[in-house]
């Protein structure tokens, strides 16, 4: 059998049952409920917080129950853990009340009082950038920054150019809808204390969270229970939750347990990042492109969380799957008194992609060139440099794979039937991702171990600390396993990780999941397969990573190779609109990728159709507004998401160019789906409406702002 041809999911039973065991299924002898205090002003001072009466047994937990740093140690530690005197944004953490009946809690928590002094805030980039109510970080409100730049200088290049066209391209938040909300339990098992989280990252927990307590990391046991969803929501965010709960554990010396609702998940968590991109392109009195600036600035929000990473990304993928001669990019995060943003499917890298496609698109109209002509020239081949003045190490069969799109689409002939403006259109979009950590971060910083161990007598067991979230990664690590073995995949055991039993692995994120800790297992079931061979029972075998040589990256200034393999994608999508309602119905979506050799079809099909109309999704209907710090959509009513009665029957087909790092060939695709098809989208909305579109989300209402040309309500 090919490890590419479908199995049955082997979480799929449980939970069409009914019977998996999510964290709000835990129960914990003692335990006390929780609710967390949070400011409900973006800016300003705490003057006084006022409780009622509190009964025996309830508590609100602060600042001032930490006997170590009042921190939590994501990337950098400058998130703490409870609002001391400031607070920065809507939703900051100011305390945890904590108490053993869930009715009475919440009519104590209903009656605190936080009085506050107000401040200014800035909500927007731009208010972020002017600095509005006064820099409150760094003197200047930038959390970040860096630059790249690939070729001529680009300021010579100007000076000769022909024409410079200038464009200005955003994007806004976004939120996760995992179908799980956010959850975790602290209690103490045995002297330590233990921590079961709805997550993704088990042990970014323990680092978050263990200076909370002057502890150690390993002092920490992080358990995740079956996870209902992530998408990078729950990557650093469920340190939030989890460092109020081990020093509510600690002070109470009892279970704590925090459920978020819906509503209040939707409305004090972390989003992907607001965008915005300014293209300056140098073009010749041909028509051709002689150099690109770009300036990439993101909206961080108060805290820095893994945004400047988020920002490297975006950066990196700037110009998309497209090579020109020069290239510069200057990319800044913005402190505003916003919830922080954070990860998000694509992690920096679909806003960036968003824009080099719109612009592209932008530069063929005013060229008077056909748009899809106008980008196969600039397609980026094996061989040439990226931003970072790498070169691409692999084939790109881009070329193969929009062949597969056009000729299943029929987008030749529909582009030209569909006059423009004509309400009927059809976009196309090419896009591309770079897979694992960038440049040396899998070796430098990660250093992924796994470990299998053959049980004396009995069955293969994978220990790592990679999480199922809905992906279907505990089916395809068994199968990459099995198929080494030469055993069935439902005889090898893999659970969800407990950092005391399990090595660590990396985070499950920057699509590395199948492409690297894969890897590592299935490098470990070929010397597990040769010990069995020659007899032995009962042993451990364990991997540890190595990269590649000959590929060069220097950290310090973000040049070099940053990525040996690419997942690559072209999406094309067919929009009707109704001239009198301005509502968009997609008509049919065709996509082709390339992730290595797939490890499982079904599994992959399953990521191609939720990412492809999660991002759809993102560029139409998704409309989350920040008015004052609040954001204005906090339930499923008013956030809208697209589901099966939006989406037509989606074409998926794959090319064959396996990954020589990768377990049979795999490469990363969790993100990669999702990074193309709001270009494409926008792309056949534009066509059809006849106008230029440089902004997401565009819900139907402001569909129809374009078509009656209303700029202001814009």
């Amino acid at each position: 059998m090919d490890i590419k041809d479908p199995i049955k999911r082997m979480d799929a039973l449980a939970k069409a049952r009914g019977e998996t065991k999510y964290l709000s299924d835990y129960r914990f002898e003692g335990a006390l409920y929780s609710r967390m205090l949070r400011s409900s002003i973006p800016r300003g001072r705490i003057v006084d917080i006022k409780l009622p009466a509190l009964p025996e047994g309830y508590r609100l937990i602060t600042y001032k129950d930490i006997p170590g740093k009042n921190a939590l140690q994501m990337i950098t530690a400058d998130w703490p853990c409870f609002a001391e005197t400031d607070v920065k944004f809507v939703g900051e953490t100011i305390g945890l009340l904590v108490g053993p009946d869930r009715e009475l809690l919440q009519k104590l928590f209903d009656q605190i009082e936080v009085e506050y002094e107000a401040q200014e805030p800035a909500i927007t980039i731009a208010e972020g950038l002017a600095c509005k109510g006064g820099a409150f970080l760094n003197g200047n409100n930038v959390h970040c920054s860096l630059s790249l730049q690939k070729g001529e200088d680009i300021e010579a290049v100007f000076s000769r150019a022909y024409r410079i066209v200038e464009q200005e391209i955003t994007t806004g938040f976004q939120e996760h809808v995992y179908l799980e909300t956010n959850a975790a339990v602290c209690t103490k098992e045995d002297g330590r204390f233990v921590i079961y989280a709805s997550a993704q990252c088990p042990f970014y927990i323990r680092k978050s969270v263990c200076g909370l307590l002057g502890l150690k990391p390993d002092d920490i046991i992080v358990r995740q229970t079956a996870t209902g969803g992530a998408f990078g929501g729950k990557e650093h965010f469920p340190d939030v939750l989890c460092g109020p709960l081990l020093v509510a554990c600690y002070v109470t010396g009892k279970p704590v347990r925090l459920v978020f609702g819906r509503e209040e998940d939707i409305a004090n968590s972390v989003k992907r990042h607001p965008s915005r991109v300014r293209f300056k392109t140098a073009l010749d009195k041909d028509g051709n492109i002689l150099g690109m600036d770009s300036e990439v600035v993101y909206n961080v929000g108060a805290y820095l969380a893994s945004s400047f990473v988020v920002l490297q990304r975006g950066c990196f993928h700037v110009t998309g799957c497209y090579s020109f001669p020069s290239e510069r990019t200057k990319g800044i995060g913005v402190a505003t008194n916003t919830y922080p943003s954070c990860a998000f499917r694509g992690f920096g890298a679909p806003q960036t992609l968003f824009a080099i496609e719109t612009h592209m698109n932008y530069l063929a109209s005013l060229l008077g060139k056909d748009p899809l002509e106008f980008k196969r020239r600039y397609l980026i081949k094996k061989g040439e440099l990226t931003i970072t003045s790498g070169p691409i190490i692999e084939d790109v069969k881009l070329v193969q794979m929009l062949e597969q799109v056009l000729k299943a689409s029929g987008y030749a002939e529909k582009s030209k039937a569909y006059a423009i403006g004509s309400g009927k259109g059809i976009g196309l979009a090419f896009y591309n991702h770079g897979g694992a950590f960038t440049g040396n971060g899998e070796s430098a910083i990660i250093k992924a171990h796994v470990k299998l161990v053959k049980h004396l007598g009995g069955p293969v067991e994978i220990l790592c600390g990679q999480t199922e979230m809905g992906q279907g990664f505990q089916t395809a690590l068994r199968k990459i396993a099995a198929q080494v073995l030469e055993i069935p995949p439902e005889t090898v055991i893999y659970d969800n990780p407990d950092t005391s039993r399990v090595p660590d692995s990396g985070p499950t994120a920057a699509s590395r999941s199948t492409m690297v800790v894969g890897n590592l297992v299935y490098k470990a079931a070929l010397d597990m397969k040769r010990r069995i061979d020659a007899g032995e029972d009962g042993f451990e075998v364990e991997t540890v990573y190595e990269h590649p040589e000959g590929y060069p990256w220097d950290q310090s200034t973000f040049q070099g190779v940053a990525y040996l393999g690419y997942g690559w994608g072209v999406c094309a999508v067919e929009v009707e609109i109704d001239k009198r309602t301005a509502e968009p119905v997609v008509k049919g979506i065709w996509t082709s990728h390339d992730v290595g050799h797939p490890i499982d079809e079904l599994i992959c099909h399953g990521q191609v159709n939720g990412g492809v109309v999660q991002g759809i999704g993102w560029a139409s209907t998704e409309l989350l507004q920040n008015i004052g710090g609040h954001f204005k959509q906090t339930s499923l009513s008013d956030y809208i998401i697209p589901t099966s009665m939006d989406t037509p029957t989606m074409s998926v087909e794959y090319v064959d160019n396996p990954y020589p790092w990768g377990p049979f060939g795999a490469k990363g695709m969790g993100e990669l789906t999702f990074n193309g098809s709001a270009a494409a989208y926008v792309d056949a909305v534009s066509r059809a409406i006849g106008k230029t579109i440089n902004a997401i989300p565009i819900p139907s209402e402001v569909i129809m702002d374009y078509m009656l040309d209303k700029e202001a309500s814009r």
